[in-house]
């Protein structure tokens, strides 16, 4: 008798740390709409603030159920100094001194910058939320935002697959350069997500090794 069972095929497991809501979200809403290649299998975990990220990042690397850890989060304003200190307890939790750079996919000043590249070739010069709501309202119409829940469910409907084109062309042209305001290196995560090969998922690993 023929064995009926359909083929299971195992996908790459990747987590991603995101800081906050937005950041969930919006990584969640790309997952929905199935723009990166299907081997890979993309879970999100929601710090609920920069602070929580090193320990959330610590705790699903040692738990070893997914083949690579990444972070998604902000650099906000100068100096910088959570980001840098995220940056550093990944270095030192891995004793290798560029461990941060190969996992931590960032936007500066903030996800916004990447968020409204779906939109605009606008580069934003702050995190504050109510410096860019009218950048906002211009292209989705949500009134005053301020990051909340709603809000962010109502920005994310005007995240489409066709302008996730338009912002992956955007962004790869950022300078990513994580001390440049208007930076971000999601452009080479982008590549990476929708690539063919899955041996980037080894190379990280083994750049987190030596």
């Amino acid at each position: 008798m023929q064995n009926k069972l359909p083929k299971f095929f195992d996908n790459h497991k990747i987590c991603i740390i995101c800081e906050g809501n937005e950041e969930y979200e919006y990584l969640n809403r790309l997952k929905n709409l199935k723009v990166w290649n299907e081997q890979y299998d993309i879970s999100l975990v929601n710090a609920g603030g920069n602070g929580n990220i090193p320990a959330r990042y610590q705790d699903r690397y040692q738990n070893g159920a997914d083949e690579l850890v990444l972070v998604f989060c902000d650099t906000e304003k100068k100096p910088h100094e959570q980001y840098e200190d995220i940056k550093r307890k990944i270095n030192e939790f891995h004793g290798v001194d560029s461990a941060a750079n190969e996992v931590i996919i960032f936007g500066n000043p903030c996800t916004m910058q990447i968020i409204s590249k779906h939109w605009t070739d606008e580069n934003l010069k702050s995190p504050a939320k109510p410096v860019n709501a009218p950048l906002i309202k211009k292209y989705t119409g949500v009134e005053n935002y301020k990051g909340r829940a709603d809000q962010i469910e109502e920005v994310m409907e005007y995240v489409t697959v066709e302008n996730y084109k338009d912002m992956s062309r955007r962004v790869k042209d950022l300078d990513s350069d994580d001390s440049v305001t208007g930076s971000s290196n999601f452009g080479k995560f982008i590549k990476l997500f929708e690539s063919d090969d899955s041996g980037w998922i080894d190379k990280i690993n083994r750049n987190l090794e030596e």
